[in-house]
């Protein structure tokens, strides 16, 4: 049987090995580390955890990542079992600790009969065999220039330049209205395809002062990003003047209220759809550093968005992805080149667990092709479904940004009752993907 090679050690590459020598494929496991070191990581183990030791929400009935979590146990992932067995208290998240978990997933795949380790750099795209590439956010600098070779230069980027996303659902249409500036665009969705939030003079003032005012957070060593003025963060805009936001991202022109036609806003923000269900929105401009818990406030002094909830807050940060929505197929491979797959955070996913589900839907998928087999992906009403048909077109591919799993990626459930009723709503989206999950996997 031909062999599955993964490049790359981390959540996703160990999850993939495990699924993929589970279903009968022999795998070698490519891994860089400690031979090649990275800033981040300490030591040479699998699953290394290198942020948080946190996996976030394990509520499966309530919380999109909480469901994750429990499709990654029905299909007998490796990350969940050994997390679930380190798990430390931390009320209802699932925190693990770091060192003993990445230990046993690095005992358990070294154990496997039909894994192997190679520890060596892969420095350029294999041009055959069967490969997963599972490098991460901190991909080396060489295999890096051989993906952006291969894919194109726009393809591959090397910071998340991330404006913050706002469920659609959370935005008061009281305030904001639907239009693009000087109503461009052939058909009505066009001509509708921004939601803006007026400001007035005062109103702007008090945001530019609290922008200000604003904790921010450093780069990281080794992190260091030197910004062009495509993607200036917010706050280095407003330290240069404070009218700077109000003739770039903030500007009014070509624009009229709706809910007041006759008063000109002095300054206005733009959201523009972020997903092809319509459910998330991204605030046109808003690249941030300011810390999460200052910039959730900030945000909220934006007329429209006081009541608003977060699919994802901005940042800038190292980060190596793909433009998956232009690259893969809906098997994970490269369009350009169909023997290499690609999954965990390099796809666009955000977080430690959206990596690993990526690696155990790449591993299942790659042991069924070498089985002479094709296995589809999960219903996009599952949460690992939600993510893939997401990174593989469901997301804008001009606006690609790393995404965490989110119920804003799941198409949309008829359940009443507005924000009062999001526990009814939350609970029928996660019991439709459990059995719809439960129905792949069978």
């Amino acid at each position: 049987m031909n062999t599955l090679h993964i490049i790359g050690g981390g959540m996703a590459g160990s999850e993939a090995a495990w699924q993929a020598a589970e279903a009968g494929v022999p795998v070698v496991i490519h891994e860089m580390r400690p031979t090649v070191a990275t800033f981040a990581h300490r030591t040479g183990h699998f699953a290394e955890m290198v942020c948080s030791n946190s996996f976030r929400s394990d509520d499966d009935e309530q919380n999109a990542v909480g469901l994750l979590h429990w499709e990654m146990r029905a299909a007998r992932g490796l990350i969940m079992e050994m997390a679930t067995a380190h798990r430390l208290p931390a009320g209802g998240a699932l925190a693990v600790d770091r060192d003993p978990f990445a230990e046993s997933v690095t005992a358990r795949l070294k154990s496997h009969p039909l894994i192997s380790t190679s520890y060596e750099e892969v420095t350029a795209l294999p041009s055959s065999g069967n490969w997963i590439i599972a490098t991460g956010p901190l991909t080396s600098t060489a295999l890096a220039h051989s993906i952006r070779a291969a894919t194109g230069a726009d393809a591959l980027a090397f910071f998340d330049a991330i404006a913050p996303i706002v469920y659609a659902d959370s935005i008061d249409m009281g305030t904001a209205w639907m239009q693009s500036r000087y109503d461009k665009g052939e058909t009505e969705d066009e001509q509708k395809a921004y939601i803006n939030c007026p400001m007035t003079k005062a109103e702007y003032e008090a945001f530019i002062d609290a922008l200000l005012a604003a904790e921010k957070t450093e780069f990281h060593e080794g992190e260091t990003a030197g910004y062009f003025d495509g993607c200036l963060p917010i706050e280095v805009m407003a330290e240069r003047g404070r009218e700077t936001l109000r003739h770039g991202p903030m500007k009014p022109v070509g624009l009229t209220n709706a809910h007041n036609p006759t008063v000109k806003p002095y300054a206005v923000v733009q959201l523009r759809r972020d997903n092809k269900l319509g459910t998330l929105y991204n605030i046109v401009g808003f690249q941030t550093k300011m810390k999460y818990g200052a910039q959730a406030s900030v945000l909220k002094l934006i007329p429209g968005l006081h009541e608003a909830s977060f699919a994802r807050l901005g940042g800038i940060h190292r980060n190596t992805f793909i433009n998956s929505p232009t690259l893969l197929d809906n098997q994970m491979r490269l369009k350009s080149h169909p023997h290499i797959r690609f999954a965990g955070q390099i796809t666009g996913v955000e977080g430690y667990v959206e990596s690993a589900a990526m690696g155990l839907l790449a591993g299942r998928m790659a042991a069924a092709e070498i089985k002479g087999q094709t296995l589809p992906p999960p219903p996009p009403e599952t949460a690992t479904g939600a993510l893939i048909t997401h990174i593989t077109g469901g997301a804008e591919a001009k606006t690609f940004q790393p995404m965490n799993v989110n119920f804003g990626l799941f198409p949309p459930i008829d359940a009443k009752g507005g924000r009062r009723g999001r526990a009814v709503r939350y609970k029928a989206y996660t019991d439709r993907a459990k059995d719809a999950f439960t129905q792949w996997l069978g």
